[in-house]
């Protein structure tokens, strides 16, 4: 069994950056596929960028590329968000998710290929 643990949300202005934590027990990280998803309020669960078994390649949302990026520190097992530029429109609710599965680049996208979720947490962008 696989849990996630989401740390580092909070509040932003505009421009700003904040970087989020997801880290992992139960399986290492390289062994899975995981990606990181939002929800703003009264919309649904968004894809925002995912990264394919073993760290390698990675996909984003057009809507955070060139903004958002994934890292890693493979000793803590954790996955890193690092956000920089952020908009308003970036508030949300985020959500770390894994997949022991092997997925194509392409699937990383979608909510059901992950059947390992966090709790979330929440990133506020305002002024």
């Amino acid at each position: 069994q696989v849990q996630l643990v989401e740390s580092g949300g909070g509040w932003v202005r505009p421009g700003g950056s904040l970087s989020l934590s997801c880290a992992a027990s139960g399986r290492t990280f390289n062994s899975l596929g995981m990606a990181w998803f939002r929800q703003a309020p009264g919309k649904e669960r968004e894809f925002v960028v995912g990264i394919k078994n073993g760290g390698g390649a990675t996909y984003a949302a057009d809507s955070v590329k060139g903004r958002f990026t994934v890292s890693r520190d493979n000793a803590k097992n954790t996955r890193y968000l690092q956000m920089t530029n952020l908009k308003t429109e970036d508030t949300a609710i985020y959500y770390c998710a894994a997949t022991s599965g092997s997925p194509i680049l392409t699937t990383l996208r979608f909510a059901s290929t992950y059947e390992y979720w966090g709790q979330g947490t929440q990133v506020t962008v305002s002024s």
